[in-house]
C-alpha cells in the first residue's frame, strides 16, 4: 500500500542561501593554496576540481529539490487534483522544470569552462577561469530565486496536510456548512476538530480513525459545499469535491432538518441532487441531524417529500447487481445529546464494509484464493447419533482441575479474583483499608471526619507531631543499647570474680572513652593526615616521644630510633657536597667555591650518568662506535628532504598577496622601466621593450623570464 507522506521533503534554500551553501562548501573541502613552486599541469588541476566539485554539488542538491516533490502524474490522483486545488498544477510544473534546466545548464557551463581549463597557459588565466565558471553558476541560481521560493512555500504546505490513505476503509462526511459534521466527527474519533456557531469554520480536510468490529476506519472531515456553479467554488468548496470523486469511500450527507444553520431543507435538498454523480458506486447514508430541535416526523409535507426523494435517490447510487437494502440509509441523531450517533457509525461502516466484499468477491482474486480451501461437509450416513467422544481419564483430570480452582477459591480470594468479580480492570478498586488493624474490623471502612461535634478535627492535631516521633524514636533506641550492654556484663559477670568483674569494668569504661575520642576526632579537622615535619612547628612528633612511648610499653626502642634518624633528609648542601666528594674522578671540590658553581657542579639523585649516543649496547647488531655513528649519520641524510618537503602542504592557510601593486599598475611598471637604467639592468632588452609596450596595449609580448625575477625583486 502507497503512504503519502510529504512531510520528508527536504527543505529548500532561498537563491542566496543556495550560493553561500555550495561556495562555503568547496572552499571547506577543496585545496585553497597555489605555492609559486607549482608546475602548470598541477595547476590546471587545482582550478579544475574547484569548478568539478561546485557543479556536482550544485547538480546534487538540484537533484534532490527535483526527486523529493511528487510527481502529480505518477502519484494517486485524489492527491494530483488536491495539489492543482491548493497550488495550480501548471506552476508547480514550471517551477520544477526551472529547476531542472538550472541543473542542466549548470553541467554544461562546468564541461565548457574545464575544456578551457585544460589549455590554460598561466596561473593567472586559470584563475579567471575559475571565477568566471563559478559566477556563471551563481548567476544562473539567482536567476530561478524565484521559483526555489515559490517551491519552499510549497513545501511547508504539504508537510501541514494531513495523512489520508487513498486506498483503505474511508467516511467521508459531507453537507452544507454549519450542519454538525465536525462534531459528529469529534464524538465518534480521537480528532479535535475546531466547532464554532458560524459557517466555514472548517476550512481544509481534517482526518481521524475508529473502530469497528476490529478494524480501523478512516474518518474525514471536509469543508461546507454551496450550491453554486462549479467554477464560482473557490478553493475550500473544491478541496471537499476533489475528496468526493476520488476516494472510494462511504458518503454520509448530513441535513440539519432544524434550519438552524441558515438554509432551509430545499436549498439543502438542491445541493444533493447536484453533486449526486459524485456518490456513484460509493455507500450513501442521509444524516438529518439536530433531532433535539426538530424531530424528523414534525416535518413538513413538502420537506419530507424532499427528504424521500433524497433516499430514493441514495438506494440508485447502491445498487451493485443486487436488491437494494434501506435500512442504513436515512437516518436520524443529534450530536448535543448523542442520540444516534453511534447507530450512524456503525450502519455507515457495515455498508461499506458489505460493499467492499462484494467486490472482492466478483473480482478474479477470490478465484485463486477459493482454489486453495476447500470445506468439506460430511453427509449422514444413517440416523444413529454419534457425541463427540472425551476419554474418560480427561473427564476426570477437568473434574479435579475445577474442584482444585473451587477449594483454592474457598480458602483465600485473591485481588485478581475480586478484581474478576467485580467488573475487571478498569473498575474494580482496591480498598487499601482492609489490612488497617483496629479495635473493630467495622471501622476500616469508615470516613474519617473533618468536622467533629461542631469543631474541625485538624485543630486539635499537634503540629509538632513528626518531631515528637523522632524524639521518641531515639530515647527508645539509646534504652534498647543501655539493656543490650546490661545483659551483656550480665551475662559476663556470672563467671567472674568481683576482682576481675572490677578489671573488666574499667576495660569497657576506657573503651567506651576511646570509642567517643575517635568519633569526636572524626567529627573534627584533627582527623586529617599527619603533616610534614616543616609544619611541625612546636615539634611535638619526635624520636624522643617515640622512644618514651616505646619504652613504656615495654619494647626496645633503640633500632626504631636509628632506622628513623637513618631514613631523615639531610641538608641539601651537605648531600651535594658528600656526592661530589664521592666522584673524585671527576671533579674537584675546593671549600672555597661558591654555592652556585657547586649547585651546576653536582649532580641530580635521581639520573643516572647519562651515555653517548654513539656507544655500542650489546645487542644492538653494530661492530663498534665508528659503525654506529656512520648509521646514524645515514639515517639523518635519509629523512632530511622528506622533513623539508613536509613543512607545507597545499592544504596549509596561507594569505598571500593576492594584487601585487607592481604587477597592477601601469604607472609603477613604467616607473620600474626607469629603475632599470638606474640598477643597471639596460642590457636586457626584452625587459626595457616589454615595460614600453605594455603601455601600448601589448602585455603578451616576450619576457626574458631571468631578468624580470631579478628585476621583480630589485623593484
Amino acid at each position: 500500500m502507497v503512504q503519502y507522506n510529504f512531510k520528508r521533503i527536504t527543505v529548500v534554500p532561498l537563491g542566496k542561501d543556495f550560493i553561500d551553501i555550495i561556495l562555503s562548501r568547496t572552499q571547506r573541502q577543496t585545496p585553497t593554496v597555489v605555492h609559486k613552486g607549482y608546475a602548470i599541469s598541477r595547476i590546471r588541476q587545482f582550478y579544475m576540481r574547484k569548478v568539478k566539485y561546485t557543479q556536482s554539488n550544485f547538480y546534487e542538491k538540484l537533484s534532490t529539490v527535483i526527486d523529493d516533490f511528487p510527481r502529480l502524474d505518477d502519484i494517486h490522483p485524489f492527491y494530483g487534483d488536491l495539489l492543482h486545488v491548493l497550488y495550480n498544477k501548471d506552476h508547480y510544473k514550471l517551477a520544477l522544470g526551472q529547476i531542472n534546466t538550472a541543473r542542466n545548464i549548470i553541467a554544461k557551463i562546468a564541461k565548457d569552462y574545464l575544456r578551457l581549463l585544460k589549455y590554460g597557459d598561466s596561473l593567472y588565466r586559470c584563475k579567471c577561469l575559475k571565477v568566471a565558471a563559478l559566477g556563471r553558476m551563481c548567476t544562473v541560481i539567482k536567476r530561478i530565486s524565484p521559483s526555489l521560493a515559490y517551491l519552499e512555500q510549497i513545501r511547508q504546505h504539504m508537510a501541514r496536510l494531513p495523512s489520508i490513505d487513498p486506498n483503505t476503509r474511508t467516511l467521508l462526511i459531507c453537507g452544507y456548512p454549519n450542519v454538525g459534521k465536525s462534531s459528529f466527527m469529534n464524538k465518534i474519533t480521537r480528532a479535535d476538530v475546531d466547532v464554532q456557531p458560524y459557517a466555514f469554520t472548517t476550512k481544509s480536510l481534517f482526518v481521524g480513525h475508529a473502530d469497528y468490529k476490529y478494524l480501523r476506519y478512516q474518518v474525514i472531515d471536509t469543508p461546507g459545499i454551496l450550491d453554486r456553479p462549479f467554477e464560482d467554488r473557490n478553493i475550500i468548496e473544491m478541496c471537499s469535491i476533489t475528496a468526493l470523486a476520488h476516494l472510494r469511500a462511504a458518503v454520509l450527507f448530513f441535513l440539519d432538518i432544524s434550519g438552524s444553520c441558515g438554509y432551509s431543507i430545499a436549498q439543502q435538498a438542491a445541493l444533493f441532487h447536484s453533486i449526486k454523480s459524485l456518490f456513484m458506486n460509493k455507500p450513501l447514508v442521509i444524516v438529518c441531524n439536530k433531532t433535539d430541535l426538530q424531530p424528523l416526523e414534525n416535518l413538513s409535507e413538502e420537506d419530507m417529500k424532499l427528504v424521500m426523494e433524497m433516499k430514493a435517490e441514495a438506494m440508485k447510487t447502491i445498487g451493485h447487481g443486487g436488491e437494494a437494502n434501506e435500512e442504513g440509509v436515512l437516518l436520524t441523531m443529534s450530536t448535543l445529546t448523542e442520540n444516534g450517533v453511534m447507530a450512524v457509525k456503525n450502519a455507515a461502516c457495515e455498508r461499506l464494509l458489505d460493499q467492499r466484499v462484494e467486490i472482492k468477491m466478483k473480482s478474479k482474486k477470490i478465484n485463486d484464493c477459493l482454489n486453495r480451501f476447500h470445506v468439506a461437509m460430511p453427509k449422514p450416513r444413517d440416523n444413529k447419533e454419534r457425541p463427540p467422544c472425551i476419554p474418560q481419564a480427561v473427564l476426570d483430570a477437568r473434574a479435579s482441575a475445577d474442584a482444585a480452582k473451587e477449594k483454592k477459591k474457598l480458602e483465600r480470594k485473591l485481588e485478581k479474583d475480586l478484581e474478576n468479580e467485580n467488573g475487571g480492570a478498569g473498575v474494580y478498586s482496591a480498598s487499601l483499608k482492609k489490612h488497617y488493624l483496629l479495635a473493630d474490623d467495622e471501622w476500616k471502612e469508615d470516613i474519617l471526619p473533618e468536622i467533629l461535634d461542631g469543631h474541625n478535627v485538624a485543630d486539635f492535631l499537634d503540629p509538632d507531631i513528626l518531631q515528637r516521633c523522632e524524639e521518641l524514636e531515639r530515647e527508645e533506641g539509646l534504652r534498647l543499647e543501655e539493656e543490650a550492654a546490661q545483659e551483656a556484663f550480665q551475662i559476663d559477670g556470672h563467671e567472674l570474680t568481683e576482682e576481675q568483674r572490677e578489671i573488666l569494668g574499667r576495660i569497657r569504661k576506657k573503651k567506651a572513652l576511646l570509642i567517643q575520642e575517635h568519633r569526636m576526632k572524626k567529627r573534627t579537622a584533627e582527623s586529617r593526615p599527619i603533616v610534614p615535619r616543616k609544619f611541625d612547628k612546636d615539634r611535638t612528633f619526635t624520636t624522643d616521644r617515640m622512644g618514651r612511648q616505646l619504652s613504656s610499653m615495654g619494647l626496645d626502642p633503640s633500632a626504631a630510633m636509628d632506622r628513623a634518624r637513618s631514613r631523615s633528609r639531610g641538608r641539601k648542601r651537605e648531600r651535594s657536597l658528600s656526592r661530589a666528594a664521592s666522584d673524585g674522578d671527576d671533579m674537584d671540590i675546593d671549600g672555597q667555591q661558591s654555592s652556585k658553581k657547586l649547585r651546576a657542579l653536582s649532580r641530580s639523585r635521581s639520573r643516572s650518568k647519562s651515555r653517548p649516543p654513539e656507544e655500542v649496547v650489546p645487542g644492538e647488531g653494530f661492530k663498534d662506535s665508528a659503525q654506529k655513528k656512520k648509521a646514524i649519520k645515514k639515517a639523518k641524510d635519509s629523512v632530511r628532504n622528506r622533513n623539508k618537503e613536509a613543512r607545507r602542504g597545499e592544504a596549509d592557510r596561507v594569505i598571500p598577496t593576492l594584487k601585487p601593486k607592481h604587477l597592477q599598475d601601469e604607472q609603477a611598471i613604467s616607473d620600474s622601466a626607469q629603475l632599470l637604467v638606474i640598477t643597471g639592468f639596460r642590457k636586457c632588452s626584452i625587459i626595457a621593450a616589454w615595460c614600453g609596450k605594455l603601455g601600448e596595449g601589448r602585455p603578451d609580448y616576450p619576457i626574458c623570464w631571468t631578468c624580470c625575477a631579478l628585476f621583480i625583486h630589485t623593484v
